[in-house]
């Protein structure tokens, strides 16, 4: 069950799909501003963005999957580290990158050669014609949407017969030691955000995407201490977006006593496990 349907109430009515209306638009415009404000220091804190971002790009420089791509569209393009990288590849032609947060574009653009056609939009309702790509790249961004089955549709609306879509994504389990240390510490409120199970994400795949590739695996990155995981993930723009959370800054007292929860290594370093997903499809 998403975000929105927790908060929304009934959607029987005129009123209350009003209502989900106006908690889905005032959400996306949450998580852009977050990620706008995050756009100075996201690069430096993407160390799970690069790996997952990169194992898709492997898929495309293996010997099956050398081909042209006239159309190349990166959804959920953010700074367009990976938008530039589809761009200087050899058999790649024209590239877009697509974000709903105006000030990662914004960032995107400047910091980009020119060349690459640069959109404001939501995955969920593209600004896009149909059958106008050949290539759809989206790295870890499905997990903010409302409800990935209407991306997998505009992505299938706007790819060409024979055209790949290639999409990395978080599941249930990312981040359980950070989520298990702050229900100890702050059990009355979240601190994580919600992730689809793996079992709902493949029924959510299959319906939309039929002989779609699914891979999973869990990643665990270190860090030093819980503090650098949670100033890592404000560097991402990526903080919790649910309705539970907390409307005032965190007190450092509760700050403490998480970090105080959170499991240690032997030699007093921390991990933080990230369930990954990948799903690979061709339209036929």
């Amino acid at each position: 069950m998403s975000i929105i349907s927790l908060v929304a109430g009934s959607q029987g009515s005129q009123d209350s799909q009003g209502s989900l209306e106006g908690a889905s638009r005032a959400l996306k415009a949450d998580i852009a501003r977050g990620f706008g404000n995050a756009r100075s220091t996201y690069e430096s804190a993407s160390r799970l963005q690069r790996f997952m971002g990169n194992t898709m790009l492997q898929k495309l420089y293996t010997r099956d999957a050398v081909q042209a791509y006239s159309e190349v569209l990166d959804l959920g393009c953010g700074t367009g580290w990976f938008t530039r990288k589809l761009a200087a590849m050899g058999q790649v032609g024209a590239v877009a990158g697509v974000d709903l947060s105006r000030g990662m574009v914004q960032e995107a653009r400047e910091n980009s050669s020119q060349g690459i056609d640069w959109i404001v939009g939501d995955a969920e309702h593209l600004p896009l014609p149909d059958a106008s790509y050949d290539l759809i790249f989206s790295n870890l961004m499905i997990q903010w949407c409302e409800d990935p089955r209407s991306v997998f549709r505009e992505c299938r609306r706007i790819l060409r017969p024979g055209g790949r879509l290639m999409v990395s994504s978080l599941l249930d389990g990312t981040l359980k030691e950070l989520k298990d240390a702050w229900g100890a510490a702050d059990p009355e409120h979240e601190h994580v955000n919600r992730f689809e199970t793996e079992t709902a994400l493949h029924a959510k795949v299959y319906a939309e995407l039929p002989r779609a590739t699914i891979e999973t695996r869990t990643i665990r990155l270190p860090y030093t201490s819980p503090m650098m995981l949670a100033g890592e993930l404000r560097h991402l723009g990526a903080g919790f977006r649910g309705a539970e959370r907390r409307k005032a800054m965190t007190a450092p007292g509760r700050m403490r006593n998480m970090c105080g929860y959170y499991p240690k290594e032997p030699d007093g370093t921390i991990v933080a496990s990230y369930e990954a997903v990948w799903i690979y499809w061709q339209k036929r």
